[in-house]
């Protein structure tokens, strides 16, 4: 199958993007863009290290969450797995890019900017849920903010609810996660006790979740 390598091969089997999709790109938030994260739920977070290798976040809480103004916005992070792989990408590279969702909106806002963490106790105050102050918070700086088309969505239907698939559709989490440490371990990686304990029940994991959600 021959490989794409160059920009020029890609441009003529696309061409150039042209009228309003090169057009609609700013270098801040509008008011439809600022109108649009006080609705959003969940954004994307996507970082790279400096090496290259790329990471995709999701963060989710109330609408509005995520604070913003003109040119910056504020992303509270909130308990995790404590992998801090985006967090160390920004340290890396000091940039991120950000899709923010609506549910039942089929567009999306993309943002992209240079990114900075911070633990200032002012700041982190800001975000607090039931007294519980996030560690830190990730401060982006606005280069580029667009709206996208909804064309993926309804392609893929993700808001309808005829096509939801049930949660029995796929083995509970703990079980996926056993099998595939299980098959690490078989493969040669250091034996730990996660390949041959019980797999958490789907209803044990949605609970210990409730519990440190912030």
């Amino acid at each position: 199958m021959p490989e794409i390598r160059d920009a020029d091969a890609l441009r003529r089997l696309y061409g150039h993007a042209h009228g309003r999709s090169v057009a609609k790109q700013l270098d801040h938030l509008d008011r439809h863009c600022l109108s649009f994260i006080a609705l959003s739920p969940f954004v994307l977070v996507a970082t790279a290290d400096a090496a290259g290798r790329a990471d995709v976040s999701p963060r989710g809480d109330a609408p509005g969450f995520v604070s913003a103004h003109a040119s910056e916005l504020v992303i509270p992070d909130r308990p995790g797995n404590h992998r801090l792989d985006s967090l160390c990408n920004i340290l890396e590279t000091g940039r991120v890019g950000l899709l923010f969702l609506v549910p039942g909106v089929d567009e999306t806002l993309r943002v992209n900017g240079r990114a900075a963490i911070h633990d200032d106790p002012d700041l982190t105050a800001q975000f607090a849920v039931g007294g519980k102050v996030p560690r830190t918070v990730i401060r982006v700086q606005v280069d580029e903010a667009y709206l996208h088309c909804a064309k993926a969505f309804m392609r893929s239907r993700l808001w309808d609810a005829a096509a939801q698939v049930p949660r029995t559709a796929l083995p509970t989490m703990g079980e996926m996660l056993r099998d595939q440490i299980a098959a690490k371990e078989a493969a040669g990686a250091p034996a730990s006790a996660f390949a041959t304990e019980a797999p958490e029940s789907q209803e044990a994991m949605v609970q210990r979740y409730r519990e440190v959600l912030y």
